[in-house]
This record gives C-alpha cells, structure tokens and sequence, in this order.
C-alpha cells in the first residue's frame, strides 16, 4: 500500500480554491528514492519568483543530498526528534534570509526579511508539491550548529530547515507517527479574518 493510497484527506475549503492548497501537507515518512541536483533545482526556481519588499529577494537556501557531506552537516543540527525521520529524507535545505539591505552605501534593517524568506519557502513547498514531492519544514535545529557547519555569512539568519522526498509507506513510521500523518485542519476564516480591522 502506498503512502498516498492510504492517507485520507479530510480537509475541505469553505470556498473555490486550488486542489494543491487543501492537498498538500507536511509529512514525515519518506521512501529510499534519491534526488538528483536537477530534480531539486526546479523547487528554488520556483522560490526564486516569489515576491519579496522592494524585490530585495533576501532568502537563500543551502541543501544537501542524502548520502553526501553537505546532508551531514545539516542532519547534524537537528534536534533528535527531527534527526530521527528527517535525516531519511532525500534532501535537507536550510532556509536563511539576509536581515539588512543596502542603501546608499550602507546597511539598513530589512523589516520584511523573514516574511519575505517564508514566502518564497511557501513557493518551494507547492513546487514540491506539485512534482509529486513532499516537504515538511521544521524550526527543530540548533541554529549555532547550523550556521557554523553551512558557514552562514554575517548578516543572516536561519529559520528552518526543510526535508524533501518522495512521500513513503506510514506502516514504515514509528508508530507514535502514523497517527500525525495526516493532513491536519486550519483555523476558520471567522478567526483569521474581519472586515474592518483584526479579529
């Protein structure tokens, strides 16, 4: 039985939208299926195009394939929880942002940076997504490890790293991980959204 097979999808959208919105989600199994370099390159293509403040574009992205040295040193800075199912991921990136910008011969803050990074982190994942990939984001690393091993440059910061993959087998999980991989519901819109001003 296969992973997509046995997964339900309870979500349901209360208004016409896309079918990649509501199907795709985070999971955390994946198959033995490797990634090459050009398999990857098309999901930062589509990060590339996201919009950013001013088209500053501050994002940047360092990865790995599983297998090689660059994979290892972001396993590495995992939390163990994350390590134990992430590191069976075909890539791992890590996903930084540049936190000033350059005006004038000087550095100004860049007030949009991480919201611009989560962004084109968001044009990644229905990349993803729509290849018939997954990638589950996660906040679970040591920042100082991270930094240190990917040589992370001054003046950025890091805010996830991300396993993709072919989405495996949930019988091959865990079992205290079967149960959470499913796509899980949103908020509805009456407590995200008012007319006027903010709920």
């Amino acid at each position: 039985m296969t992973a997509h097979s046995a997964i339900k999808n309870p979500r349901t959208a209360d208004h016409p939208i896309h079918a990649q919105f509501t199907s795709r989600f985070s999971p955390r199994g994946f198959t033995a299926k490797t990634l090459t370099e050009v398999e990857l390159l098309p999901l930062f293509e589509a990060a590339r195009w996201a919009p950013s403040s001013s088209n500053h574009q501050p994002w940047r992205f360092a990865y790995g394939l599983r297998g090689d040295a660059a994979f290892g040193k972001i396993a590495e800075s995992l939390v163990p929880f994350n390590r134990s199912w992430a590191e069976k991921a075909a890539a791992l990136i890590a996903v930084a942002s540049r936190t000033t910008v350059e005006k004038d011969g000087k550095d100004l803050p860049n007030s949009a940076h991480s919201f611009d990074a989560g962004t084109a982190w968001g044009y990644l994942a229905l990349q993803a997504h729509h290849v018939g990939l997954v990638a589950h984001a996660m906040g679970g690393f040591e920042a100082d490890v991270l930094a240190k091993n990917l040589n992370l440059p001054e003046g950025y910061v890091l805010h996830a790293v991300v396993a993709v993959g072919e989405h495996g087998d949930i019988e091959k999980l865990p079992e205290v991980l079967q149960a959470r991989e499913v796509p899980n519901g949103r908020l509805p819109l009456s407590q995200i959204v008012a007319h006027g001003g903010f709920v």
